[in-house]
């Protein structure tokens, strides 16, 4: 099938810039990995522009295979790296972040599913720059309330979790070892866990869902109590990737924020280029923090 041609609101800038060239040297010099780089995402230069990075732990290396992924799989055959939550750590005290995101790939050759390399990462983050507002975006940890409570009991800010896309594309989309109610009940137990805990998760469009599915989806997020909704156009990474069946219209996205602040989500971030971690600390601090 040929590719369908990019639409004009669809446009990436080119990574340029002094702040830009300042995170991308310090994330070098720790030796860490980033979601921006691995996932091949479309805001590395505004993100990184602004002196924001989503910084990936436990390596490079995902063992799980989503069909709309860009990051590596493979199986990393139990390695971790224990230096890593220091070296995180410090890279964002020399960035001076104000916001955070720490994400990793999915390990489910890990007892605890990497569990306890977030808690301590959060733990250092908090040690060393004690304002900075830390926000997880987690694997589903495969719904082990243990590996959720280390997470949640570190001193995060916010629990991200992403169920990706409605429920009858799920296995279509997403690695079988996934699951769309899975990913609600990871959400939910992060809300039992800490109802002080801002939680939020994150949908794409354009691989041929329904409205109707998409309002559904976001009515079950709703349902376990989830406070923040992303919604971005899916993005075809590479050729062997999933298809881009549909690029929405800025107006849909729009349309969707709007139901979903009815819903009665904190805040709506709906537009083509929005992710999961795009001007995460942004959103937050103004619009849940500071109610703006």
């Amino acid at each position: 099938m040929k590719p369908l041609r990019k639409p004009p609101w669809i446009k990436v800038k080119l990574p340029a810039g002094e702040t830009y060239s300042r995170v991308r040297s310090i994330i070098r010099k720790y030796r860490l990995h980033t979601v921006c780089d691995e996932a091949l995402c479309p805001n590395i230069s505004e993100c990184w522009g602004s002196g924001t990075a989503t910084i990936m732990l436990l390596g490079d290396i995902c063992t799980r295979a989503c069909k709309f992924c860009a990051v590596k799989t493979g199986n990393p055959r139990g390695y971790v790296d224990w230096d890593e939550p220091r070296r995180v750590a410090e890279a964002v005290r020399e960035l001076n972040l104000d916001y955070v995101v720490l994400t990793s790939v999915t390990r489910d050759d890990l007892e605890d599913g990497g569990a306890s390399v977030y808690a301590e990462t959060v733990r250092l983050i908090k040690e060393k720059s004690p304002d900075t507002i830390v926000e997880v975006l987690i694997p589903d940890f495969n719904n082990d309330t243990n590996a959720l409570k280390m997470v949640v009991k570190s001193g995060v800010d916010v629990v991200a979790h992403n169920i990706e896309t409605v429920e009858r594309l799920t296995p279509k989309v997403r690695d079988p070892r996934a699951g769309y109610w899975k990913s609600l009940r990871t959400l939910e137990i992060v809300k039992d866990l800490s109802d002080e805990i801002y939680t939020k998760s994150s949908i794409m469009l354009g691989l041929g869902e329904r409205d109707d599915e998409v309002i559904k989806a976001m009515e079950d997020l709703r349902s376990v109590g989830v406070d923040i909704l992303t919604i971005g156009q899916y993005l075809q990474p590479t050729r062997h990737h999933l298809p881009v069946v549909e690029y929405v219209t800025p107006e849909k996205f729009r349309w969707f924020k709007e139901i979903g602040e009815r819903l009665g989500f904190l805040y709506v971030a709906s537009a083509p280029l929005v992710r999961s971690s795009y001007k995460a600390g942004e959103y937050f601090i103004k619009h849940v923090l500071h109610k703006v």
